[in-house]
């Protein structure tokens, strides 16, 4: 099962219209976070539900070892700037 979503990941990262879906996906999400800061959630609050809400749905649809390979490396993206925003590269 691991490699299945490994597999899924890489092929999100080759195609070109698979590419195109994932960020019409993450524009949804994004209304929906600018809807509930609107509404007066609080973002540390609403980044904890998105996280635990992105998991437990990987996690159902592929198993608790494929989850946590895939997310074994999440610490060193994040500490080499992939998840940030306006960053400015040298």
């Amino acid at each position: 099962m691991a490699d299945g979503i490994l597999k899924k990941v890489t092929e999100y990262d080759s195609d070109p219209l698979l590419n195109v879906r994932k960020q019409e996906a993450l524009q949804y999400i994004l209304d929906a976070w600018d809807d509930a800061l609107s509404d007066g959630v609080d973002p540390y609050l609403l980044a904890n539900a998105a996280i635990f809400a992105a998991l437990t749905d990987m996690v159902q649809t592929h198993g608790e070892d494929a989850v946590s390979m895939m997310t074994d490396k999440l610490a060193q993206r994040i500490h080499l700037g992939e998840f940030t925003l306006n960053r400015v590269i040298q």
